[in-house]
């Protein structure tokens, strides 16, 4: 059984900043692909930021220069730094992770339940 955890959304006004958090955990082998995703109402959810186990990385191109990934492998950990956030920013926003547990025989996406950041004066 694995859980995937987001945390640290809230309000924070136009310019502010928010780091986000997630933690896997549970019977994990390996972990590959880490992402973050938003949804916004009435929209479809898109791709925000993703980090290879390597390191590499891609952004939507309305984040970058604003928002930052990175992760810790040791921790099953990825952050999404947000700074010069807008408010179309606003969303919930998902943090998706590609893993292989030790009892499958191939690797699957498994999602959090999402953490509300909204961003208005």
């Amino acid at each position: 059984q694995v859980q995937v955890v987001e945390s640290g959304g809230g309000l924070v006004q136009p310019g502010g900043s928010l780091r986000l958090s997630c933690t896997a955990s549970g019977s994990i082998r390996t972990i590959y692909y880490m992402t973050w995703y938003r949804q916004a109402p009435g929209k479809q959810r898109e791709l925000v930021a993703g980090i290879t186990s390597g390191g590499a990385i891609s952004y939507n191109e309305s984040v970058k220069g604003r928002f930052t990934i990175s992760r810790d492998n040791a921790n099953y950990s990825v952050y999404l730094q947000m700074n010069s956030l807008k408010p179309e920013d606003t969303a919930v926003y998902f943090c998706a992770v590609n893993l292989r547990q030790f009892a499958g025989p191939v690797p699957r996406v498994h999602w959090g339940q999402g953490t509300q950041v909204t961003v208005s004066s």
